[in-house]
Parts: C-alpha cells; structure tokens; sequence
C-alpha cells in the first residue's frame, strides 16, 4: 500500500469531538450540529476517489472533484465545513475573509465564504494578479514557487481562514498565512478537505488546522 491518508480515523468510527454518544456534554442543538457533521463527512468520504501512481508512480491521488460534479455533495460540503466554523468560532468570531489557494482552494474558497457572510480572496501564482502585489515563496520538491495576493484584499484586522482542498508538506499554506499576516489580517486558522498527515505539513503553519475528511481506507496498488 502506498502512503496516504490512511493513518487518520476510519469515517465510520464516531468522532468524540462531533458525535453526540461519545460526547455528553454537548448540548441538544450541538448535539444535533455534531450528527449533521458526523452524517455529511460519511457522504463525502465515499464520494472521494484514488487513483495510483498519478501523475507520476508512487503518488496516491486523492481525487474530489465528484464532490463538485454532483450538486447534493457539493452543498453537503459547504454545510459541513459551515458547521465547522459555526462551531469552532461562533457569530462573534466568524471569518470576514475566506482566503482560498491557487487553484482547487478556488473550487469551494468563494461558495464558502458566499454562505458565511464573508469576503473571498485568492492567492495566486506569481504574476497572475493586476495591481500592486505582496509576494511570499515557498519550497517545492523541484526549487521555488512564489505567491501573491493583492494588497488591498485584506484590510487590517480583518480575521481570516485559509482554505484548500488537501494539505501536504505544508509550504503553499504557510506561504499563504504570511501574506495574510503582511497585509495585517488576524489568522484564524486553515481548512482543508484531506490531509497527507505522513508529510507533517501542519507542523509549518503557524494557526489551528482542521481537516474535514480522513483519507480512503482501501489497498491501492498499481495496476
């Protein structure tokens, strides 16, 4: 078996901090908010696909985009990752910007932030946004990458998540969370849909980090 995800919780085992069994003391509504949660990560989880050795061999790759092909799942989604907030920062303390990463962050960053009440901002690859820039870099497996966000996107303390669709050796989300910082936004944290947790990419970032789903949990081996 290649590496993957596959050291998180299995989806169907109850998560204590969203199911209501395993956690007493949440109160009725959050006990209901919990199992939505709890209901919504299974229905996801199954919709996600592998795929071996792409693009390149030794790569496991975690497909969402039939998340986004059917409309019940994509709205399945957005709920859960609402529920998260809701939940993790309450009305006085919700987002005012959802950052999303260039590109998948792009796929759910504005909807998201569309349903919260909040503005949506992309950071993008350098040279990719008109106007005045702030540029941060960040390490890949073949040398460097730069991204840019506009510098009137956010205004000073303004709170903020970062989103993205998987977090891996961590870099671009890091890179993304000082340009945040530089523009004098107050970092709330990071989502992510999955998380490639062998690689400790949360180790870099600097803010609370919530993955949504664990990985698939089936054999994958080369055809």
């Amino acid at each position: 078996m290649k590496a993957s995800t596959s050291s998180h919780p299995n989806p169907d085992t109850p998560d204590a901090t969203t199911h209501p069994a395993q956690n007493p003391r949440l109160s009725p509504t959050a006990s209901a908010s919990a199992a939505e949660l709890a209901n919504l990560k299974i229905r996801l989880h199954d919709a996600v696909r592998q795929f071996p050795d792409f693009p390149s061999p030794g790569v496991l790759f975690e497909d969402i985009l039939p998340i986004f092909a059917d409309p019940s799942l994509h709205e399945a989604l957005i709920r859960a990752l609402e529920l998260h907030v809701l939940r993790n920062y309450g009305e006085d303390q919700r987002p005012d910007v959802i950052v999303g990463l260039d590109a998948r962050g792009f796929l759910f960053g504005p909807s998201l932030a569309l349903r919260l009440g909040a503005a949506f901002v992309p950071v993008r690859k350098q040279g990719k946004l008109p106007g005045p820039t702030e540029t941060a870099g960040f390490r890949k497996e073949y040398g460097e990458d730069f991204f840019q966000i506009q510098k009137d996107s956010i205004r000073q303390g303004r709170r903020v998540l970062v989103v993205d669709d998987i977090i891996a050796t961590g870099g671009s989300a890091a890179a993304a969370g000082s340009l945040v910082h530089k523009l004098g936004g107050k970092l709330l944290g990071y989502i992510f849909i999955l998380e490639l947790d062998f690689l400790r990419g949360r180790d870099k970032l600097q803010a609370p980090v919530y993955t949504l789903l664990s990985s698939q949990e089936k054999p994958s081996s080369s055809p």
